[in-house]
């Protein structure tokens, strides 16, 4: 009994501090992270690491969000899970962003060691920076506990902003090709990051979405104002889709089909103001954005002029909380 709880402790730090094995074939940054320097590991079994996880799910779909990121620190640099402070932040997205699922879907969301971004290098593949992969980890892991733990056969959709997108791009990437999961597959919103050209060449089980009730696909999409340069997660080649009429092409879409802006406080999840019809939108096909003009100067961080990656979800909030409906509806009478 004793070897047997040393083997079940042994696999589980390794899983929480070992790098992939690719890792060590020098395809990662070489500077890796100290274990010292490494915040507690999550544990996937126990509530405490689940920002949302529904005691007796009700409704017919799931859906598995990954925030966005939120931590600011520059040491040490993935977020400890287990911070208060931190935790509130996530929650406040919760009713903020995961607002447009979560009344449609029974709401999964894993805590995760995300890395700070003060250490993301915007001339380097994110998915190749050694602390971002501590966080994407613990996604992989929590992803694995909800299929065999929580999912319990229904179909679930992929949600995330920014960080988040990118963690659930590497996972579908690395796990869907399995057609179980590409069938129990609703759609995956991969917002605030870019889906590329290249990625749906490499991994051909990546569909785009081109219609507002298509299932099985990635949604995609990234905010800026005309002429906006240099945003860190509009990459070569990027898919997009316009969320006010759920077209691919550069058809401008007028601000009446604007079913409602809604503005929250990011860390508590009020409502600040909701304006129906507040702005149109545009694709761009040459950079892959999306691009508006808002009416209010808005204030977007530490982001380039003209970059309204903060907006991605607010600007077309009841837009998106409809889609969801659509698809969801359109996978369950297809699955009949």
């Amino acid at each position: 009994m004793q070897y047997f709880l040393t083997a079940i402790l042994f696999s589980f730090f390794s899983l929480c501090f070992a790098l992939p094995v690719w890792a060590v074939e020098g395809n990662i940054e070489k500077s890796q992270p100290s274990l010292e320097c490494i915040p507690a590991c999550p544990d996937y079994s126990k509530d405490i690491s689940w920002a949302s996880k529904p005691i007796n799910p009700q409704k017919n779909v799931d859906v598995f969000y990954v925030y966005p990121t939120i931590y600011p620190e520059t040491f040490p640099k993935n977020m400890d899970v287990f911070d208060k402070s931190l935790r509130a932040d996530v929650q406040g997205l919760l009713k903020a962003q995961a607002g447009v699922f979560s009344g449609s879907a029974n709401l999964f969301a894993p805590y995760y060691r995300q890395v700070t971004f003060a250490c993301l290098d915007q001339n380097q593949d994110m998915m190749l920076n050694s602390y971002f992969r501590i966080g994407a980890d613990d996604v992989h892991r929590a992803f694995d506990y909800y299929l065999n733990f929580l999912n319990n056969g229904r179909p679930f959709i992929l949600a995330a902003h920014s960080q988040g997108s990118v963690v659930l791009l590497d996972l579908i990437r690395s796990r869907f090709k399995d057609p179980k999961l590409q069938n129990a597959l609703v759609a995956a919103y991969l917002i605030g990051y870019s889906v590329t050209d290249k990625d749906l060449k490499n991994y051909p089980w990546i569909k785009p979405a081109q219609k507002a009730d298509d299932t099985g696909v990635v949604i995609s999409w990234n905010t800026q104002e005309p002429g906006a340069t240099g945003s860190p997660v509009l990459r070569s080649g990027a898919t997009c889709i316009n969320p006010l009429t759920w077209t691919t092409d550069e058809t401008p879409a007028d601000k009446s089909l604007n079913l409602g802006a809604v503005f929250f406080d990011d860390f508590n999840g009020t409502v600040i103001r909701e304006v129906p019809q507040y702005t149109g939108a545009r694709v761009d096909k040459k950079s892959g954005a999306l691009i508006t003009i808002p009416p209010d100067k808005m204030e977007i961080g530490h982001f380039p002029k003209g970059v309204l990656h903060k907006f991605d979800y607010a600007f077309w909030y009841r837009n998106i909380e409809k889609n969801v409906q659509d698809r969801i509806k359109a996978y369950l009478k297809k699955h009949k």
